[in-house]
C-alpha cells in the first residue's frame, strides 16, 4: 500500500503529464492570494460581440467594447472564505461573483473551486457539482484554480467506489471528473487546449 507521500508525489506527477500546474499551499489564505495574483498576471478575457470586426457606425462601435473588469467566479465557497476573496478582488479591481454565471458566459477569467477527492493514478480531480453555477465555473472560465486537500488524495477510483455507490443510492448527484486542462485533437489531429473548457488547470494541494 503506497504511503501518503507516495500518493502526493504520484498525483503531482500524473497531473503534470496532462498540463495541470500543481502548487502546494499551507492554508486557504494562500489559495486566495494565488487566485488574486494569477488573475492580475493573466491578460483580460476578451469577449467581443459578433460582427465587431466589421466597419460599424460610431454608435454601434460603442457596444463592441470588451468587458472592463476581470472576473473571478467562485460559487459554492464557504461564505466567510468567499467574503475574503470578494474583498481582495475588489481591492485589486476585479469583479468576484458566486452566482449569475449565465450572464458571464465566455467572459470569466478565473474559476475557483474546491475538490472533494483527487485520484493519484490519473491526476484527476473529483468535484461535487450539485449546482449549475459551479458546473459552469469549471467549464467556461479561461483558468480553473482548484484546491485539493492532501488528505483527500486516493490511490485510484476503486478507493472512492464505496462513497460513490452510497451517494447514488441516497440522492442522484453530479460528480465531475477533471483531468488536466480542456483538450481535443479532433481537428486534423492537432492538439488544441481550451476548446471545451479552461485553457489552464491550476491545482493547489492544501496541507490539512
Amino acid at each position: 500500500m503506497p504511503s501518503k507521500e507516495d500518493l502526493y508525489q504520484l498525483f503531482e506527477e500524473k497531473a503534470g503529464l496532462v498540463s495541470a500546474k500543481v502548487t502546494s499551499i499551507a492554508n486557504e489564505d494562500e489559495a486566495l492570494k494565488y487566485v488574486i495574483n494569477l488573475c492580475g498576471e493573466k491578460e483580460a478575457c476578451q469577449l467581443l460581440i459578433s460582427g465587431c470586426g466589421t466597419a460599424l457606425s460610431d454608435k454601434a462601435e460603442e457596444l463592441c467594447e470588451t468587458k472592463q473588469k476581470k472576473v473571478i467566479a467562485a460559487p459554492g465557497l464557504d461564505p466567510e472564505l468567499y467574503k475574503k476573496l470578494a474583498a481582495q478582488a475588489k481591492k485589486a479591481g476585479f469583479e468576484c461573483i458566486d452566482k449569475g454565471m449565465r450572464d458571464h458566459l465566455a467572459g470569466v477569467d478565473i474559476g475557483f473551486t474546491f475538490a472533494e477527492y483527487g485520484i493519484a493514478d490519473t491526476g484527476t480531480l473529483m468535484l461535487d457539482c450539485p449546482s449549475e453555477e459551479l458546473r459552469l465555473a469549471t467549464m467556461v472560465s479561461e483558468f480553473h484554480v482548484c484546491v485539493l486537500p492532501k488528505s483527500k488524495i486516493k490511490a485510484n477510483t476503486y478507493a472512492v467506489e464505496k462513497m460513490m455507490l452510497t451517494r447514488m443510492k441516497k440522492t442522484p448527484d453530479y460528480l465531475a471528473f477533471i483531468t488536466g486542462a480542456s483538450r481535443t485533437a479532433d481537428i486534423e489531429r492537432v492538439l488544441a487546449l481550451g476548446v471545451h473548457g479552461p485553457l489552464e488547470l491550476h491545482i493547489l494541494l492544501l496541507e490539512d
